[in-house]
């Protein structure tokens, strides 16, 4: 099984700012994790860093770092209370870009102490960054020997990987194209990641045929829903055998996906995203897109992503169209929007897009029909979207920006940092396209960062159920 860890861009900062001072000598940190426990895949996310303080070190060299244990003993008791994982965390300003034999032996002393101190195996780990921010690491298992963690990675502006392997693959015929515009390196991370697709209809349909098409190593597609007639207007390779079959969304594109043999791996979920599976499944991924058009289901990929550590790209399309009377088809807007999320910062909620008010009302609209038509009746909340029109030019417009999006943070080509667009605009009415930067942490999921499994799942009742 791969262990992987992953920290915020600030949390990332912030190691590098304390771990390479002034004075060239090693240095230390803890970091507290939360972790995706898959029976595939084991990620560790960080949730706290802890400097270890340069003066309460008994050594500290160019090539060396100790400290007295009891100076990290009421932090494995922080670790334990919240079931978090321990990752010990030390620089090597001379650039040695791999675990020294002085390494070794504090990690042999250290670490299997940590795994001892609780009660199950957490893949507690022992990680190395280098002057120019690259890390790597190792897990203690369960028997007391070291494995190296896959990769380790920084969710932020940019997606940065380290693994802990290059594959010698030859390059596949049918990416030449692309690789000759994004390099060999771009590619390869491309056929590592493992993404998930949530709503496999409009836009959702598009995405998934472009990832594959880019060579994306897994693709996690979620929709609880079957094909019928509307569809066929703008999900790809959908057909009337399907509909009259009664196909499920994610089964229909799935089979096009194999047929193209571009050696994506598939975990198709007909499933809705408030299920534990399915959340699951999502959080042990890299990354997440989500081609949603209700409000709840957004607001809990944006909790997902705080917990989970993952980057979050959400495609909203909008046309707004005169539904009867004598003007009857004039079309009043034709826009959409593409929102890059990453653990930590803002949410789709301090931009805007909705409120809690209207995240309890869609919640209730989904799981008791009778009392929102009440409530909604009584005038005691708003109003949720309701089913719009859906144009597979736009879809597909969005699908494209939104993919681009992907390979923009994962080989950054654009004039401006990545953080100017955070959130890109279209409105095809104007013919305008416009980006801009969104600073601001969210206040409502910058405490659930890192936080990984807990229980309830993601601190929701709604998915508490059993078999977490």
């Amino acid at each position: 099984m791969d262990v992987t860890l992953t920290l915020s861009a600030e949390q990332h900062a912030e190691l590098q700012t304390h771990l390479f001072p002034s004075d060239g000598c090693e240095a230390a940190s803890i970091v507290l994790c939360g972790r995706r426990a898959g029976e595939r895949r084991h990620r560790l996310v960080a949730c706290e860093v802890h400097a270890i303080p340069y003066d309460q070190c008994s050594v500290r060299t160019t090539q060396r770092v100790t400290w007295p244990t009891d100076v990290i003993v009421p932090l494995l008791g922080r670790a334990h209370a919240r079931g978090l994982t321990v990752v010990k965390v030390h620089s090597h300003p001379n650039d040695y870009g791999q675990f020294s034999a002085t390494d070794d032996e504090g990690d042999y002393r250290l670490m299997p102490a940590i795994r001892d101190w609780f009660d199950i195996d957490l893949r507690h780990s022992s990680a190395v960054m280098l002057p120019n921010g690259r890390m790597f690491g190792r897990f203690i298992t369960a028997q007391g020997g070291f494995q190296p963690l896959a990769h380790i990675n920084v969710a932020g502006d940019d997606l940065i990987f380290w693994y802990v392997d290059r594959r010698n693959d030859d390059t596949p015929e049918f990416a030449a194209s692309h690789v000759q515009a994004f390099g060999e390196g771009t590619f390869e991370k491309m056929r590592r990641l493992s993404v998930a697709v949530i709503g496999c209809s409009g836009t959702g349909s598009p995405v998934i045929e472009q990832l594959a098409r880019l060579g994306v190593g897994e693709l996690v597609m979620v929709d609880d829903d079957k094909l019928e007639a509307r569809n066929i207007n703008r999900i790809l390779n959908a057909t009337m055998s399907d509909v009259r079959a009664r196909r499920f969304k994610v089964d229909v594109l799935a089979d096009a996906v194999r047929r193209m043999e571009t050696g994506t791996r598939l975990v198709p979920l007909a499933l809705n995203l408030w299920t534990q599976e399915a959340v699951n499944a999502v959080a042990g991924c890299d990354l997440v897109f989500g081609c949603l058009d209700t409000i709840d289901g957004r607001f809990l990929l944006n909790t997902l992503s705080a917990y989970y550590q993952l980057p979050y790209i959400d495609l909203g399309v909008r046309i707004a169209a005169v539904p009867d009377g004598p003007r009857t088809g004039r079309i009043l807007a034709v826009c959409g929007g593409v929102h890059y999320l990453k653990p930590g910062g803002s949410s789709l909620i301090s931009r805007g897009l909705f409120t809690m008010d209207d995240v309890r009302a869609a919640g209730l609209a989904r799981t008791d029909p009778a009392a929102y038509t009440q409530q909604l009746r009584e005038g005691y909340i708003s109003g949720v979207a309701v089913r719009r029109p859906a144009v597979i030019t736009l879809n597909m417009l969005l699908a494209s920006l939104g993919v681009n999006e992907l390979l923009s943070r994962l080989h950054p080509y654009r004039d401006e940092a990545n953080h100017a667009y955070d959130y890109t605009q279209v409105n095809l009415g104007d013919m305008e396209m416009f980006s801009r930067c969104e600073r601001e942490p969210c206040s409502i999921f910058k405490s659930d960062v890192g936080k990984g499994d807990v229980w309830p799942l993601l601190g929701l009742p709604e998915l508490s159920g059993r078999g977490v």
